[in-house]
This record gives structure tokens, C-alpha cells and sequence, in this order.
């Protein structure tokens, strides 16, 4: 089975159960969002878990032939750590068990007064805490932005056995990271403005640009952490984590990195994030129904709601991974960027610039239309986003039936003119 995700903007990657040959059936059952214990069944492999989490199931087709894929294990990207900061916590589990509960993160604005804002809800975070994962006096100069970086980065270390006694005895030079944010230090600027334009440029503090950039996330992980290897940032809206997923994965396929710390963090809930989307007419205004105001593919649809917080992936290369005895939680197959070269905000309608997207992930990833049957949807609620991403998906994926298309977020998503999609599987080695 192959699951495939992406924005409107055009970027995909793939992740994949477990190959077990070329007409191999798989089965998987998952604890939380990892499988614990594999065995083989005839021609098939079984994950099971005995927790008491919700447990998700899924067959993949069996008589369809892939395409070739990757064989070199050092050219195969896989999955070990995950971390995030979230709406419903910190904790991967909590996160994923209160999403198959059909929670929401969605609520009314109370961290500055919105009362006078056509828009007075999204996904705000409450109750952070850092304890343990960044130090006092870091803890009250930072962003909010690269908060949420630190402790989901750091998380996501923990969660893949990467701690500093491990790390210690690992080339530190071959682990980069690639966190990147559409807005960055959004509070960090807003401050910097307004003590030049109250006080005078004497008044603005030293920490104004280095905590305003987008690659701070990157760095601050980076310097925290002793990870030596490459280090940026990529920025493109909506996009940006799946941009920083695919290009994560090539420094470990062009054998620049062993391992690649990847994801997106944000933090645009304050004033000037939200009145900046509102001018741009692209959120949801269904205040008396907030929990509920997020409808992709729905007739009353209005426009998405933000949110903010951070998901970072440990990515590995298969053969570090198995030296190490890595927990292998999913493998990355591939994936692909494309623009629609069509206008800031609306996508082109006929949805080209997301089907060529997929179609070329597909080929990267050497996974056949046929073998998806689960699609993580951009899906922003906008009139124009979601036709066009439907139209998309119809025309590469010419059967339909059975794929199943979900709009779940995490972090905070807006509508552009660029785009990332990604496919995989889910695996247990």
C-alpha cells in the first residue's frame, strides 16, 4: 500500500508498507502512529500491537506489478523519530489517538483581544511548556516559532534513539537539518516594528533579525544539538515541510547525510497574523461554529483556519538505520515539486499544476496510480483550492473508488502558488 500527501502548492512525497516482492500483499496494524511487532503470514506481513490505542488497517492492492524502485538501502530513506508540538500536545501519541477521536484544536482567540476581528478562532496552542528541552533564559527571548522548533526537533531525536549519548559517537558531520517556516519569527518582527516606529532604532534589541529569519529553527536546532552536516531553511508557504521532507531525502540519496532532521514549524497567531490573512480573504469566518468552520470539499465552505505548532520527522538512510537497530516507523519512496506559474493565492483550475506533481512523485517513488489508496489532501476549504485539487487527483488517479482522501492538519496551512507531494508507506522492519 502507498499513501500519498501534499499541498495545493505542488509538492509530493511517498511513504510505503513494507516490499515484499512484486505481487506481495501487506497487511499493517498501528499502535499510535507506529506498528510494534511484525511476523510473516504466507505471502504477507502482519505489525500487530496489544495497546489499547485505536488501531488502523489497510490492504494493499495485489494485482498490480510496481514499477522499479529503489534498491540500494543506502539510497532508501526511511523513517525513525517523529516529535511535534501541538494543538493537543506534545505527545505523539495523545496527538494521533485524539485526531481518530475527532477532536478538534480549533477555538476562539484569547491570547490577544480579537473581539474586534471578523475572524476570533484557530488552532491556538496553550499550556506550552519547554521544561527540559530549552533552558530559562533562551526560553523568554525566543519566538514562539522556534519554541515549538526546538522541543518538536529535539522530541523527534528522542523518539529515534538519537540522544546526546548516542549522538556523541555518531560523525555529527553527516546529520543536517531542514526545518523551515512560511512566516518565521512573526512575533519577533511584529516587536522589532513597533520599538522602531514607538522609540526609535536605538530601542530595538539585538535578538530582532536572527529571531525574525526563517532558517533560525534550522540553527537554534543545529547549535542545541552539535548536528553538523547541511542546514537551511526552505520558506514556501503551505508547502514548506513537504519541500523540506523531498529535499531531506535527496541529501540522503546523493549520500550527503546519514540522517536529516526535517519539518516545519509555525507560529502566526497574533494579531498581525491573523488581520494580515483576513485582508487576504482567505479565512474561514464561521465564528459561531469554530470547532466545525475548517469544511474541505464542502458546499458551505469559506476558507481554512490558521493554526501553529511544529512537526519535525527523523529521516535515515535504510542502511544507517539497520546498523544502528533503528525502529523503522514508515519509508519514504519519493516525491516531486511543481509550480502552477498561475496567480499568488488560486490555483489553476484545471488542477494541472497538482496532477503533473503527483504524476512525476509517482515516477520518483516507482509506485503505480494504482497502488494508492489513501490521499492526504491539501485541502484549505477555499472554493477554487479544493475543486482544483479534486480535479487533480481524478485525472491522475482514474479509478477512485477506493482511495479514501483525508484534509487532516497539524500545523498552519494557507493556500499558494507553488506545491509539494509526497508518497509512502508505512513499514516495520
Amino acid at each position: 500500500m502507498a499513501v500519498i500527501g501534499g499541498s495545493s502548492c505542488s509538492s509530493v512525497l511517498a511513504l510505503r508498507v513494507r516490499e515484499l516482492g512484486e505481487n506481495g500483499s501487506s497487511i499493517f496494524q498501528l499502535n499510535g502512529l507506529r506498528g510494534v511487532e511484525s511476523r510473516r503470514v504466507g505471502d504477507s506481513w502482519m505489525v500487530r500491537s496489544n495497546a489499547k490505542s485505536k488501531q488502523i488497517r489497510a490492504v494493499a492492492a495485489s494485482t498490480t506489478a510496481a514499477p522499479k524502485r529503489e534498491k540500494d538501502p543506502k539510497k532508501r530513506v526511511v523513517i525513525t523519530g517523529m516529535g511535534l508540538v501541538s494543538v493537543f500536545g506534545n505527545d505523539i501519541d495523545t496527538f494521533y489517538d485524539r485526531l481518530l477521536a475527532g477532536e478538534s484544536g480549533i477555538s476562539l482567540i484569547d491570547r490577544f483581544d480579537a473581539s474586534s476581528f471578523s475572524v476570533r478562532f484557530g488552532g491556538q496552542i496553550r499550556n506550552f511548556s519547554s521544561k527540559g528541552y530549552i533552558d530559562g533564559k533562551n526560553d523568554r527571548r525566543l519566538d514562539d516559532c522556534w519554541r515549538y522548533c526546538l522541543v518538536a526537533g529535539r522530541k523527534a531525536l528522542e523518539d529515534a534513539n538519537l540522544g546526546p549519548e548516542v549522538l556523541d559517537n555518531m560523525d555529527r558531520t553527516k546529520i543536517g537539518v531542514l526545518v523551515g517556516s512560511g512566516m518565521g519569527g512573526l512575533t519577533a518582527f511584529t516587536s522589532g516594528v513597533e520599538s522602531l516606529l514607538l522609540k526609535g532604532y536605538k530601542k530595538i534589541t539585538p535578538f530582532f533579525i536572527p529571531y525574525s529569519i526563517t532558517n533560525m529553527g534550522s540553527a537554534l536546532l543545529a547549535i542545541d544539538t552539535g548536528l553538523m552536516g547541511p542546514n537551511y531553511s526552505i520558506s514556501t508557504a503551505c508547502a514548506t515541510a513537504n519541500y523540506c521532507f523531498y529535499s531531506a531525502a535527496n541529501h540522503i540519496r546523493r549520500g550527503e547525510a546519514d540522517i536529516m532532521v526535517a519539518g516545519g514549524t509555525e507560529a502566526a497567531i497574533i494579531a498581525t497574523g491573523i488581520g494580515g490573512f483576513i485582508a487576504c480573504r482567505a479565512l474561514s469566518q464561521k465564528n459561531d461554529e469554530p470547532q466545525k468552520a475548517s469544511r474541505p470539499w464542502d458546499k458551505n465552505r469559506d476558507g481554512f483556519v490558521m493554526g501553529e505548532g511544529s512537526g519535525v520527522l527523523i529521516m535515515e538512510s535504510l542502511e544507517h538505520a539497520m546498523k544502528r537497530g533503528a525502529n523503522i516507523i514508515a519509508e519514504y519512496l519519493g516525491g516531486a515539486i511543481t509550480c502552477d506559474a498561475h496567480h499568488m493565492t488560486d490555483p489553476r483550475s484545471d488542477g494541472l499544476g497538482v496532477s503533473s506533481c503527483i504524476t512525476k512523485s509517482l515516477e520518483d517513488a516507482g509506485v503505480s496510480p494504482e497502488e494508492v489508496n489513501y490521499v492526504n489532501a491539501h485541502a484549505t476549504s477555499t472554493l477554487a483550492g479544493d475543486l482544483a485539487e479534486v480535479n487533480a487527483v481524478k485525472k491522475v488517479f482514474k479509478d477512485t473508488s477506493e482511495i479514501k482522501m483525508n484534509g487532516t492538519k497539524a500545523i498552519n496551512d494557507w493556500t499558494c502558488p507553488w506545491g509539494s507531494w509526497w508518497i509512502g508507506s508505512y513499514c516495520n522492519h
